[in-house]
């Protein structure tokens, strides 16, 4: 049974959490796999507690909002 974590910036819609679930469901099910045994995990983080290239993800991707 394949889990599988997902990080994203906190904020993201609900709508978005469900195509994220949907989609990546969908891959697993191509290879064979049946839905049910697919779960998918989707971890918030703030912006402030992720680092991109030395810098806060807050300032370095202020101007980016969530889906």
């Amino acid at each position: 049974m394949p889990v599988v974590h997902i990080y994203v910036w906190a904020g993201i819609s609900s709508e978005a959490r469900k195509r994220i679930i949907e989609g990546v469901t969908k891959t697993f099910t191509q290879l064979g796999i049946p839905a049910e045994a697919v779960e998918v995990l989707i971890h918030e983080l703030p912006k402030e507690n992720w680092g991109v290239g030395g810098e806060q993800a807050s300032q370095k991707f202020k101007h980016v909002k969530p889906p």
